[in-house]
């Protein structure tokens, strides 16, 4: 909990600053000077406050409270960051009153709660802090409603997209946002993700109407509608898509769906140079070619995932994945074109996957790569980057990384979502402190690069832990004060996922 927040209780109008705290068993003092003379508060500790919202909760909610140790540690960190912490307790919400319920307590009590979806996130976003509260909505996967004749569903956030899809595949309709993992659909929202179909059908941002959402103090707001355009009121709906959990928990999403394609069509196409792969990407982007999907693998990754995903009659050499979709005709004329764009740029032909079984499992092995490259070394750690450019740029930033990695002297596989400028490099370094520092200044570099070329440090995976640094040099420090006002304004005692999204600065301390 941030230390000012006791400070509206105390004497909102008239203190002048807070010296001192410190934890007395189950309280906390604080020495507060006002105006020449000193008072004493007595504050119960945080792990006293825990103790006591969850007593109230447990006549509320019961067996969907848990301490398991086993169930702790699985909500004690997400994916690929290793920094973990237990929370103090796991609570399995079912409803949104329920999620109310939970946060009108910790809201009263200044507890930390964190929201927890199906824990694939990767910079550290559910890692909780000290006697705070892993809420779970893992539990909430239903369809709450289903309009086809609109090209719109409203879900609940703990639904996947894989599940979602699989339950409406006989209305002809799907959701393309796919990000990979098995992550839901309340994750994805609250990470703006996006995936290898965004070049074709954008990212969480662009595909969601609009949501519920619980405030920090438990009450329960809808934002947005059905209607595909509206120009009334803030955009509030955009405001906690890519929030991750620090202005509300989001329990129900109302998502655009999109049709079926005719027909869809896979091919591979291999190349000797990187700098002709990414050029061959950025032409076909550069010329309107409504591609579904265009994705690159560097020689060292390709090697990786021959090996990890068993992909028979492929050379380890730099590699673009291409999906095609649309009407038959329309699909073999963004083939023809590709087709002359790749040989024009030295592929070296395209290799067709003509069945389903066939295009599945290539982009099984595209969704694999990281544990392709963590393979590479069982013992080692891996970090992913995760920048993103205008396209124009991406071939100068991918040259310049690549002689950030050759000089590190760094194993570091490339591949990513080329079509939109998007590109992960996972760097595979020692578990040692020298380790991880070399892959943290090699990190830097990248992020630098792309910055520097007006990109930004995320283009999916989000701020969480991981990318704190690098907020203020990207947004500035008159972007990251607004930022921090909402923030104080929404959430005014930091419950909500503290520590992450936002840097401490003036006004705020996550």
């Amino acid at each position: 909990m941030g230390r000012f927040s006791y400070l509206r209780s105390v004497s909102a109008q008239h203190i002048d600053c807070l010296s001192s705290y410190r934890n007395y068993n189950n309280f906390t003092k604080l020495n507060i000077f006002h105006f020449g003379y000193s008072m004493t508060v007595l504050s119960p500790s945080a792990e006293e406050r825990l103790h006591t919202v969850l007593s109230r909760l447990e006549t509320l909610l019961g067996s969907r409270i848990s301490r398991a140790p086993s169930v702790l540690e699985e909500h004690s960190h997400g994916e690929a960051m290793e920094s973990a912490r237990l929370p103090g307790a796991v609570i399995f919400a079912e409803s949104t009153d329920d999620v109310s319920t939970v946060l009108k307590e910790c809201h009263a009590s200044r507890v930390p709660l964190v929201a927890f979806g199906a824990g694939t996130s990767v910079e550290g976003h559910v890692t909780p802090p000290e006697h705070a509260i892993s809420l779970d909505l893992s539990r909430m996967t239903g369809i709450v409603e289903m309009n086809p004749e609109d090209l719109d569903c409203r879900v609940q956030a703990g639904l996947t997209r894989q599940a979602l899809n699989t339950q409406i595949r006989d209305t002809g309709l799907f959701f393309p946002v796919d990000p990979g993992g098995e992550a839901t659909l309340g994750g994805m929202c609250a990470t703006r993700a996006s995936g290898t179909a965004a070049v074709r059908y954008g990212t969480m941002k662009e595909n969601v109407l609009g949501l519920t959402v619980v405030l920090a103090t438990g009450e329960v707001i809808r934002t947005g509608g059905r209607v595909r355009k509206s120009s009334t009121g803030y955009d509030l709906t955009s405001l906690f898509i890519g929030s991750e959990g620090t202005l509300g928990i989001i329990t129900e999403i109302q998502l655009k769906l999109h049709g079926r394609p005719d027909t869809l069509s896979a091919a591979v196409c291999q190349f000797e140079s990187l700098n002709d792969a990414v050029q061959t990407a950025m032409e076909i982007i550069q010329c309107g070619i409504p591609i579904n999907r265009v994705e690159l693998m560097d020689s060292v990754q390709m090697d990786a995932s021959i090996r990890y995903s068993k992909l028979t009659g492929y050379r380890p050499l730099t590699t673009l994945f291409f999906e095609f979709a649309g009407a038959p005709a329309a699909v073999q004329e963004q083939v023809t074109a590709t087709q002359e764009i790749a040989l024009a740029n030295n592929g070296l032909g395209f290799a067709w996957a003509e069945s389903a079984e066939d295009r599945a499992r290539l982009w099984k092995a595209r969704h694999d790569a990281y544990w392709a490259a963590k393979a590479i070394d069982p013992t080692a750690r891996v970090i992913s980057t995760d920048c993103i450019v205008p396209i124009s740029r991406l071939g100068e930033l991918i040259a310049g990384v690549s002689s950030d990695i050759a000089a590190s002297g760094l194993r570091a596989p490339l591949l990513g979502h080329v079509g939109d400028g998007n590109f992960h490099t996972l760097i595979i370094t020692e578990h040692s402190p020298e380790g991880y520092a070399q892959a943290l200044d090699l990190d830097r570099k990248i992020v630098g690069r792309a910055l520097a070329l007006g990109g930004s440090c995320s283009g999916e995976h989000g701020v969480g832990l991981g990318k704190l640094e690098f907020l203020a040099q990207e947004h500035g420090e008159g972007s990251l004060g607004v930022m921090r006002a909402l923030k104080n304004t929404m959430d005014p005692h930091h419950i909500l996922n503290p520590g992450k999204l936002l840097p401490n600065g003036p006004v705020y301390r996550g």
